[in-house]
């Protein structure tokens, strides 16, 4: 079965009627976990942007403090747990604000959990290919918030 283009799903989404809308939106959201949590995002979260990162920021302080550090291999798996959470997060957001907040925040942590980037090439790359997208989303951004995330990229020692 091809799937439709979503010019021609808005053309028949605007002539269903609220209560059929509605039932769809349900139906998508019973059906898979990722469509719930995008729906929840829009409903709930998306009109405060500021109390979203802060929840998504301490459910990323729980993943640091609850992650396995005894193997190289264990720090990259969990490593990489948080990285996929916090690109799903930016996904729903999609807003260069939020992201590149993110994006820091993860690379904060990194540097105050003392994890061994340099003994490792793999964590290596990983840091690097963050530090890469930070710089790509802060050459977005508004000039005024350029200047707001220059000091806190300068903190981690990153040259926007």
């Amino acid at each position: 079965m091809k799937a439709a283009s979503i010019h021609e799903l808005q053309k028949e989404l605007t002539a269903l009627e609220p209560k059929q809308l509605k039932e769809l939106c349900i139906r998508l959201a019973k059906y898979k976990k990722d469509n719930k949590e995008l729906l929840s995002y829009l409903l709930f979260e998306a009109h405060d942007e500021k109390t979203y990162v802060k929840n998504i920021k301490q459910e990323i302080d729980v993943l640091f403090e609850d992650m396995n550090r005894d193997t190289a291999y264990l720090t990259k798996k969990s490593l990489r747990k948080i990285l996929r959470l916090i690109n799903k997060f930016i996904k729903y957001s999609g807003d260069k604000q939020t992201e590149i907040e993110l994006r820091i925040y993860f690379c904060t942590n990194v540097k105050l959990a003392r994890i061994a980037i340099d003994t490792n090439t793999v964590l290596s790359n990983l840091y690097t290919r963050e530090i890469e997208k930070i710089k790509t989303t802060f050459s977005k951004l508004h000039e005024d918030l350029q200047y707001d995330y220059k000091q806190e990229l300068e903190k981690l020692g990153i040259d926007a």
